[in-house]
């Protein structure tokens, strides 16, 4: 069993037990799993198997309350302040100086009550009449009982004593790592300012860096265009580049017209469409470059529900960031107590279902008859979904355990959505679409995050998973990293950074993405997304480019050859492809986002109040309808008493699973109401995956089933 300091550092493979869920698949196997991360074990007979499952319960609940001792999960304690820790010195300084002056009593007593027994002995001794002799001897056994009392009292006060100092030791280390602590975070602050000021300083000195990286972009989107990473201008503890170190370097170079039969259009007419520049195959990629938002606004002319097109404006509400983000650094976001200052009126629930923002991206994809082709539609669904995070820097609300959120766009889009929180600690969340038009969406997603003082890291873990009726092909993919800049001092801002790689696990077929981090020395263009689409052979068929932030554009490969060895002694590919396509544009925000959290047109209808929707919806949660009505301080009391009742509620699960074991029954633990946890046949992972019922349930308006979680 491992402290919680000892599991935040464990070596790669460890899972911790506390946050465990622990399965059986048959009579000999086991299933371990947390988060993104599944074991498969398997004991040689059922004896066995109950042996290690009633084990690793046992250890499971001892790590829970060992978790439970050290900190508690809330994380609401309130940081102490100067002179609470000035009071507590006082107070450590005072029980020393009285247990010295106890010390010496001690001594004291010893010393007198040794003189005082030779005294008595002296004067028993003496010749003296007989009454007197039996009065001293009455007084030597009182003097003897006393010796024994305080004998036991001296050792008492000697355990006493030795238990303080121990104490007395353990305070003072704590007091001096808040001490520390205190200083690390402002030295911290100071060299941050530092580096801000020089920044700045850098940045006037040189005018003409922003009009020569203008014409690098330009020039660099006509004739090549590198996928090689820059280095990031982090520190040595940015952690999620690692995984970029193995990706391939390539070089794309636009193909000679008069070979190709081209008919000389250039990037700016691309988006128009021109049915010779590609095969006839491509039919599909010829209607996505008209634009989407230009659909959209075609749909919105058939009849349909009006929806919202704005909230209350964001209020101007002050904070002392001091008195919160001292004793958060090291962390989990999770466990930090956070007020809706720092949130927008979304739950996590809502910003999963924001990625169908561009669900047309899927409608295309269902026409093409090419997987790679398919491919390309699915690579630029995956970067949509980070378009809306460019300025969304607040914290959607951390929904409460079997709290649901749908969004029932089956007559206006051709698709329905249902999400659950299925599990706090961690929390995760599933997911499931269906739509008419020929595709299945599912994911579970569990958040780990880390505030390392000048940055937050958040880390979605878990795979997606995205399949075609008609075809069957199967798509699996990762989420990267999200980072939030500029904590504490500075305006904040996010990036994504790492790889993410698409498997289609029927044709085999692959897309290399890559997120390449800002750095602000690279003459790169910002939030750009680089990436290769390759089919089972190995071979590339496309190559993808754009930002998470604005556009996806796709090219044919006509040719590849390797090109010179690069500096890092690696040897680049160079594929010659036709005029780039655009697959995706992100749609422009509304007026007035910039008072409306940046909330795109979906999100400013994701929290309207709608009729018979279940009694769990995100919708319907007080905190956050009081924060979007801008009534802060009301919407902060009614989170803390929301957290209260589930925090009440994980306590009594927690103490039923401990009687359970004790008694050696079976305990199941919170089970999902619309989702169930099965092993997934493509990734042999552990996936919650929605079992059904619930737009039943909607019909019917059957809610019985539905916890009391508001």
């Amino acid at each position: 069993h491992r402290t919680q300091a000892e599991m935040a550092h464990t070596c790669r493979g460890t899972i911790n037990l506390s946050t465990a869920h622990i399965d059986t698949e048959d009579s000999c196997n086991i299933v371990l799993s947390n988060g993104g991360r599944t074991y498969h074990l398997k004991a040689n007979s059922e004896v066995e198997r109950q042996r290690w499952v009633t084990a690793l319960e046992l250890a499971k609940a001892k790590a829970i309350r060992m978790r439970n001792n050290q900190s508690d999960d809330s994380g609401d304690e309130e940081p102490a302040s100067q002179s609470d820790k000035s009071e507590l010195h006082g107070t450590l300084k005072t029980l020393s100086s009285k247990l010295e002056d106890l010390s010496t009593c001690n001594d004291l007593i010893a010393k007198h009550g040794a003189a005082l027994q030779r005294s008595l002995s002296e004067l028993e001794n003496l010749k003296l009449p007989a009454e007197s002799g039996e009065k001293i001897k009455a007084v030597n056994e009182r003097a003897t009982l006393f010796r024994i009392t305080s004998n036991a009292m001296i050792n008492a006060c000697r355990d006493f004593l030795d238990l303080a100092e121990t104490h007395s030791r353990k305070w003072q280390r704590a007091l001096q790592y808040e001490r520390e602590q205190r200083i690390r975070l402002e030295e911290t602050i100071e060299q941050l300012a530092k580096q801000h000021n020089s920044l700045e300083r850098a940045c006037r000195g040189a005018p003409g860096l922003a009009s020569s990286s203008t014409g690098i972009t330009s020039t660099a989107k006509g004739s090549v265009q590198s996928a090689k990473g820059e280095a990031s201008d982090e520190d040595e503890e940015t952690e999620y580049f690692d995984a970029m170190e193995d990706a391939p370097a390539f070089i794309t170079v636009t193909a000679d017209p008069k070979h190709h039969r081209r008919s000389g259009s250039n990037l700016s007419g691309a988006s128009e469409g021109h049915p010779e520049d590609w095969n006839l195959e491509d039919s599909v990629f010829e209607s996505s470059n008209q634009s989407s938002y230009n659909e959209s606004t075609c749909k919105d002319l058939l009849p349909k529900k009006r929806r919202r097109t704005r909230i209350p404006d964001k209020p101007n509400y002050s904070l002392n960031l001091w008195s919160i983000m001292k004793n958060c650094i090291g962390k989990e976001l999770s466990k930090i107590p956070m007020p809706v200052n720092f949130n927008e009126p979304l739950s996590m629930l809502q910003r999963l279902t924001e990625d169908l923002e561009y669900h047309e991206l899927l409608d295309k994809a269902v026409k093409c008859e090419s997987s790679t082709e398919q491919m390309c539609f699915v690579a630029a669904f995956s970067v949509s979904s980070y378009s809306t995070t460019v300025h969304r820097t607040a914290k959607p609300f951390n929904p409460l355990l079997g709290e649901t959120y749908e969004l029932d766009r089956l007559e206006e889009f051709g698709f329905r959505s249902l999400c659950e929180q299925v599990s706090h600690h961690p929390p995760a969340a599933a997911h499931h679409v269906y739509s008419r038009r020929g595709w299945t969406l599912w994911q579970e997603i569990t958040i780990a995050s880390k505030f390392r003082g000048k940055y937050l890291s958040i880390m979605p873990l878990g795979a997606i998973h995205l399949e075609f009726h008609s075809s069957g092909n199967h798509y699996v993919w990762r989420k990267v990293t999200s980072t939030v800049h500029n904590i504490i001092v500075g305006k904040l801002w996010i990036d994504q950074s790492g790889e993410i790689e698409i498997v289609n696990h029927k044709s085999k077929d692959k897309c290399q993405l890559k997120f390449t981090p800002y750095s602000y020395f690279s003459r790169d263009v910002p939030r750009k997304v680089t990436g290769v689409v390759s089919d089972a052979d190995g071979k590339a068929h496309y190559v993808m480019s754009g930002t998470w932030d604005e556009k996806m554009e796709c090219s044919k490969i006509v040719q590849s050859s390797h090109g010179s060895t690069s500096t890092e002694g690696k040897q680049k590919t160079v594929y010659q492809t036709l005029s780039p396509k655009v697959l995706w544009k992100k749609y422009p925000l509304p007026e007035n986002t910039e008072n409306m959290y940046f909330f795109s047109n979906l999100a400013l209808t994701l929290n309207e109040p709608e009729e018979r929707v279940a009694p769990t919806d995100s919708r319907l949660r007080p905190d956050q309808r009081l924060m979007e009505s801008g009534r802060w301080d009301e919407a902060n009391v009614e989170k803390q008493r929301l957290e209260e009742k589930q925090r009440a509620v994980r306590r009594r699960r927690e103490a039923e699973a401990v009687e359970a074991l004790e008694e050696g029954k079976d305990y199941e633990g919170y089970i999902p109401l619309w989702f169930e946890r099965r092993v997934d046949a493509v990734t042999g992972e552990l996936i919650c995956v929605y079992k059904g019922g619930y737009w039943e349930a909607k019909d019917k308006q059957d809610w019985s089933t539905c916890p009391d979680i508001f």
